[in-house]
């Protein structure tokens, strides 16, 4: 296993990059701790894709170095750093049984066939593959081949890392849930180093202790599933992180209150006057979830329209515009809706304010 520590990374695809918007990666600087289970999460293009192979050593980065347990590793191709890596697709022999599949890389470090048989064994139990040890790997089904090429990096017991560029995208949904329970069991039981890229914030969100998202080819924030929902540190990670994504609406602060448009919004002493000190575009912002929406006016309270439901079963999502803004609100089913005219409360304890994209601390 590994600590793995990137320093100050930066990568370009030009051969001389001069201007930032020539960087796939601007700057990364963070530690993945030995044993940990991550996720790198972020639309396409947002250089996920590229920091995986900088850590794997398909790619050597324009500047900075990665250093594996304190050993600095930037020039080493992938087979010197001992990591195991999992891809899009599969990648197994198709003619070989699975078995052998499962034996090959350790056959290549030259282990004794029953040392090889022993550990198959193990891993093959582990992933639910036993029955089909005696099958060719081209009979088994998308998820029984990842199964397979997540098996050969499994089986392997000195792996530094296991780096899954996104696994399971070939994979049918309820096979992608069944996977994503076993590889968080296989996590827990073996506490190898995990790395997981995705652009699905579902596979990122249950997979991973701490989740890295990206954004423009910049880490805007780590943090657990909780954190990243709870207090987003960047613009990004409120929209992109929850379904609908966090609301947000342009803002000035006077005293203890956020002026939108006319509309007032109370907040709570603390947030209210960081806000009043910040510099730059504020906005405030609040997950649909932590919006009420009320019949009736109470004080403290602003008045919205509502131009739309939608019924999804266990709970609705309420569109409403406020001070000619558009934001959302999710309520349960047996919560009844306004059919015209509503109430919203900004709960203070969650209501956020933003300076130029960042979260005010």
């Amino acid at each position: 296993m590994a600590r793995i520590e990137l320093n100050e990374i930066a990568h370009s695809y030009h051969r001389k990059p001069k201007r930032p918007a020539e960087y796939a990666l601007k700057r990364i600087h963070n530690v993945w701790k030995d044993g940990g289970a991550y996720a790198l999460l972020g639309p396409s293009g947002c250089g996920k894709t590229t920091l995986l192979n900088i850590i794997s050593g398909l790619l050597t980065p324009t500047r900075g170095r990665v250093l594996y347990n304190g050993k600095d590793v930037t020039a080493l191709p992938p087979e010197k750093r001992n990591i195991a890596q999992v891809f899009q697709f599969p990648v197994l022999y198709d003619t070989m049984s699975v078995f052998n599949n499962l034996a090959f890389p350790l056959r290549n470090r030259g282990l004794s066939e029953v040392k090889i048989k022993e550990r198959v064994l193990e891993v093959a139990e582990i992933l639910d593959l036993t029955p089909f040890l005696n099958k060719r790997a081209a009979g088994l089904a998308a998820d029984g081949k990842q199964k397979i090429s997540l098996g050969r990096g499994l089986v392997r017991s000195d792996v530094a890392a296991i780096l899954f560029d996104e696994p399971l995208t070939v994979i049918d949904p309820q096979m992608k849930w069944e996977l994503r329970r076993k590889l968080k069991v296989i996590h827990e039981q073996l506490k190898l180093t995990f790395i997981y890229v995705t652009h699905d914030q579902t596979e990122a969100l249950t997979f991973a202790d701490q989740v890295a998202v990206m954004f423009e080819g910049e880490i805007v924030q780590i943090g657990s599933p909780q954190d990243l929902f709870e207090n987003p540190e960047h613009r990004f990670v409120g929209y992109f992180i929850g379904s609908p994504g966090m609301n947000f609406l342009d803002c000035t602060v006077e005293g203890n209150t956020a002026r939108i448009d006319g509309a007032s919004i109370v907040l709570d002493e603390e947030t209210a006057a960081k806000g009043r000190k910040a510099q730059g575009k504020l906005e405030l912002g609040i997950r649909p979830m932590y919006l009420e929406v009320h019949a009736e006016f109470v004080d403290g309270m602003a008045r919205a329209k509502v131009k739309g439901v939608e019924d999804l079963g266990s709970y609705k999502i309420v569109t409403l515009t406020l001070a000619g803004k558009t934001l959302k609100a999710t309520l349960p089913d047996d919560k009844p809706i306004p059919e015209d005219e509503a109430w919203l409360f900004f709960p203070p304890q969650w209501t956020r304010l933003f300076a130029d994209g960042w979260m005010i601390k």
